[in-house]
């Protein structure tokens, strides 16, 4: 839960004091696919070998594999699209600036 700071500001829910879970993209949902995979590896691990702590141990390293590969790949999808949404912005500020005027590409392709 978030909790009130006197000065009516929200602090979000923090994971070991560093990470701000509400508020950094793609953390939450890469805490729970690392908690999914957590369970899997281990379980799976479990089943095969009937080990406790090894199981233990497996379900740890499904858990760090699973959050960071979701972290990396979430990270990598959303910069891939606020650069797509930086083409676009710039392509519509072109197009109110030239348009009608003599540099307006698609007046040449009427033209000709």
């Amino acid at each position: 839960m978030a909790e009130q700071q006197p000065g009516g500001e929200k602090q979000g829910v923090r994971l070991l004091g560093i990470l701000d879970v509400e508020n950094t993209p793609c953390a939450r949902d890469a805490l729970l696919h690392g908690a999914g995979g957590s369970v899997v590896a281990g379980l799976v691990h479990f089943l095969a070998t009937s080990r406790v702590k090894r199981s233990f141990d497996m379900g740890m390293a499904g858990f760090m594999l699973t959050t960071l590969g979701s972290w990396f790949y979430c990270r990598y999808n959303t910069a891939k699209l606020r650069v797509q949404q930086k083409v676009i912005q710039d392509g519509i500020k072109n197009k109110v600036m030239y348009e009608g005027t003599s540099l307006d590409p698609t007046r040449k392709t009427r033209e000709q």
